[in-house]
């Protein structure tokens, strides 16, 4: 195939070269070959959720470098996914498990028509450009498509200078964000360290269903209650913050100061504060256009690995998160930080507190009821009365340490942009925290010019 001229403008073409599956590097045994979705799979979201990863090139640039390269992640893919064979696998029919042969995880190989240095700095300014390395035909899938193509597909996109784009995207009704984050990281250091098949240790279980099976969730949801208002036909625009380390700390001590008589009674987490400081920016933009503050619903996903007492495994693949629902209720005019930082510590801290010491049915239960009132119910009316969005922290998770021997990533993209989402993840140095926001386009208009919000960011 011919070789493409770098384009001065943003239009960026990808010529994919080639597709593959990739399979276990050792056959699954028949004992494992059917696995069972658990209830926190039959309740994700039915879509496939896809992130790039971009890694400056680090290699000599050639082709022989290149093809070598692909072949050692291919052969690291082939390894790691031994460990974890339902990756490989198919959705059954009853769409309640996972058929376990091999089928194998989807391999694309393509290359772009530009420079990875071109290509960061536009996308200071036009964050979407990151939307071209998605993994081909991702944008397609719908909700037939979900239950009949690979539960994973891989791209590598290589750029003219031998820089790397990494992307994948994984079926949610069978992958949480833990689950492929730890895989990648895991799935790195084999790469890197040319670990074999037979020498990698076991870093997750298979046995989640074991416990929490699937239940009829006809019978405990409302109609609509899991899904609800988390999907928006509005077009939404991305961008990216980095949250100031000191601005944040100052604020912290301002929050906590004993002579303050709204003082909070607790040291709250860069996570808390920056998911308080996003929440009321958004709640101001939407003042701003629509002359009112509007209730808020926040959805927050808590992983649970960890936090089950009588769970001696806390690392299980699959879906193993509460989307925890945050209602604000506005009074007044005053939006006070600590307002929202204690309402997100007491509602989160309380699902966790519960869920710690109760059965597994007693957790279904509470997970019904949560999702019932606050998405099937509707205390507040339609969801056009309501402002609703998803803050996501993935600072605990290993993506800036995926290195698979080029080096660490320094961009990365996140989401499907269906819905209103805050993505929160540390920075290389893990000092700070960066903040991809998927908002609507006036919105963000808004945010990015308002100098409250900006207070807490630097550039």
């Amino acid at each position: 195939m011919g070789s493409f001229c770098a384009n001065s403008s943003d239009q960026i073409q990808v010529e994919i070269m080639s597709k593959k599956l990739i399979k276990p590097f050792s056959p699954t045994p028949n004992h494992l070959r059917n696995y069972k979705l658990s209830f926190f799979d039959q309740i994700a979201e039915k879509t496939h959720i896809p992130f790039v990863l971009f890694y400056p090139n680090n290699l000599i640039n050639n082709s022989s470098t290149i093809d070598y390269m692909v072949q050692q992640l291919e052969e690291s893919l082939s390894r790691i996914l031994t460990h974890v064979y339902p990756a490989a696998g198919r959705f059954n029919e009853n769409k309640c498990s996972i058929i376990c042969q091999d089928q194998g995880v989807q391999l694309i190989k393509a290359k772009v028509n530009c420079r990875m240095d071109d290509f960061l700095q536009k996308a200071r300014t036009n964050f979407d450009l990151a939307l071209n390395f998605w993994p081909h035909g991702i944008k397609d899938v719908d909700a037939t498509s979900l239950f009949t193509m690979p539960l994973m597909v891989v791209q590598i996109t290589i750029f003219q200078c031998g820089g790397i784009a990494l992307s994948m995207s994984i079926a949610h009704p069978a992958i949480d964000g833990w689950t492929i984050f730890t895989f990648i990281y895991e799935w790195s250091k084999v790469c890197k360290l040319g670990i074999r098949a037979e020498k990698i240790n076991s870093f997750m279980s298979f046995d989640l269903a074991n416990m929490f099976g699937p239940r009829d969730i006809t019978a405990i949801f409302e109609a609509s209650a899991i899904y609800a208002g988390k999907r928006t036909d509005t077009k939404l625009v991305a961008k990216k913050f980095v949250m100031d380390e000191a601005s944040i700390s100052k604020l912290r001590d301002k929050l906590t100061n004993c002579n303050n008589s709204r003082a909070l009674c607790f040291k709250p987490s860069r996570v808390e504060i920056i998911t308080a400081i996003l929440w009321r920016a958004q709640l101001r933009a939407s003042q701003a256009i629509t002359g009112k503050i509007k209730p808020s619903l926040m959805t927050f996903p808590l992983n649970l690995r960890g936090k089950l007492k009588y769970r001696e495994e806390t690392n299980p693949f699959g879906n193993f998160i509460i989307e925890v629902p945050i209602a604000y209720e506005p009074k007044g005019t005053n939006m006070e930080l600590q307002d929202f930082i204690l309402l997100i510590r007491e509602t989160v801290q309380k699902t966790v507190d519960y869920c710690g010491e109760a059965s597994a049915d007693d957790v279904v239960a509470m997970v019904a009821n949560l999702y019932n009132k606050n998405y099937g119910g509707r205390e507040w009316g339609t969801s056009d009365d309501i402002e609703e969005f998803t803050c996501s922290s993935l600072c605990s998770f290993h993506m800036q340490e995926a290195d698979f021997g080029w080096g660490n990533p320094n961009l990365m993209h996140f989401g499907s942009r269906h819905n209103q989402v805050f993505w929160l993840y540390s920075t290389q140095c893990g000092n700070s925290i960066v903040v991809q926001m998927d908002l609507k386009e006036n919105y963000m208009d808004f945010i990015e010019h308002d100098q409250d919000f900006l207070a807490f960011t630097k550039f």
